[in-house]
């Protein structure tokens, strides 16, 4: 007779913090698994608070004035017209979602929100401005760019050198490229 499997349709797809694909937890003391839980929990807020921010400038939902990262990020996408979770894509093997975009009278604006406390680095957003310049096809010499990151109630403003956005968009397509020829040998 064949065995009868106990149905859980609402879990399949889906995996347990203490599940077996996350197997590490089993050389966790009391003090690592709550700092992981916490950290989990963190992540799960965080992508809820992209997607709150998304809806906002989507609809065109201004926040309160407060000088709070969530706030002053919706409201200055909000004030420059700008996008949503714009995929940017130049291979399957490098492509990325800017939590904000625009690309109006020749200048590229890219805003990131970042709600954990880790420091937050621009290298993200000069891989955005490359799969930008890259997808179509703009030097970023020909274009103002604007680069900012919204964390801990602060707004950290760059604009990059366009030879650094060259480097980058030079080694997307070198990488890509090695990536590619590894997948053609595997087959």
């Amino acid at each position: 007779m064949k065995w009868r499997w106990n149905t859980h349709t609402k879990l399949e797809g889906m995996h347990a913090f203490l599940g077996a694909s996350k197997y590490h937890w089993l050389n966790y003391d009391e003090d690592k698994l709550r700092q992981s839980w916490l950290n989990s929990q963190a992540t799960m807020i965080g992508t809820r608070l992209h997607a709150l921010a998304a809806e906002h400038i989507a609809l065109g939902i201004k926040m309160a004035r407060q000088n709070k990262t969530l706030n002053m990020h919706v409201n200055d996408a909000i004030g420059f017209g700008m996008t949503p979770e714009v995929v940017l894509y130049y291979s399957p093997n490098c492509f990325g979602t800017a939590d904000a975009i625009s690309f109006k009278n020749n200048k590229l604006r890219i805003h990131d929100l970042k709600t954990g406390t880790t420091p937050a680095h621009m290298d993200q957003l000069y891989i955005y401005a490359a799969l930008f310049c890259l997808e179509y096809k703009i030097k970023p010499a020909d274009i103002e760019i604007e680069l900012r990151i919204y964390q801990n109630d602060e707004v950290y403003t760059e604009v990059p050198d366009p030879s650094v956005i060259f480097v980058v968009m030079d080694k997307i397509v070198a990488f890509d490229k090695i990536i590619a020829e590894m997948q053609e040998q595997a087959m």
